[in-house]
């Protein structure tokens, strides 16, 4: 994982309607970066739907909220479509920011061993500084402990 008061690493990739997506396009403003495995799963599903209720608690406080998983821009589309996701959705397949945010990790599963995306939330500040680092973030909780932190923080 990359630590907090560390630049964070920039990137361009495709939101879910195959617009370019510049994380140092939102200089001035903070943003909320999650990395989840897979479109459509329980969790990730609880997690995007956590994050859809409270966007308009991130929008007021002037906050962006981007999701990153390498599954395709058409399984994006799908995905907020069903479940009308107001944030940016991008779509990572070479693992470009996934590898460079440090959660392309291994994980064991029912014993078996396999490389995957460990959930995590990094709050990246106007500068783009990581500021915060959320480890292995719990899907139902997670929007919610960082509205809680940005409110800390003021």
């Amino acid at each position: 994982m990359l630590k907090t008061g560390i630049k964070a690493p920039d990137f361009t990739l495709n939101d879910k309607d195959g617009n370019p997506v510049t994380l140092s396009s939102f200089k001035g403003k903070k943003v909320v970066l999650y990395f989840y495995p897979r479109d459509n799963t329980p969790g990730c599903t609880r997690q995007a739907c956590a994050f859809a209720g409270a966007y308009s608690g991130f929008k007021e406080r002037n906050v962006e909220v981007i999701g990153v998983s390498k599954d395709s821009m058409k399984s994006h589309t799908n995905f907020a479509a069903k479940y009308d996701l107001p944030f940016i959705l991008v779509s990572d397949p070479e693992l470009e920011a996934i590898k460079a945010y440090d959660v392309w990790q291994e994980k064991k599963l029912y014993g078996k061993v396999s490389m995957g995306v460990v959930r995590s939330t990094y709050v990246i500040d106007e500068n783009g500084v990581i500021e915060k680092v959320f480890e292995k973030a719990k899907p139902d909780t997670n929007a919610q402990e960082i509205l809680d932190y940005l409110d800390e923080e003021k």
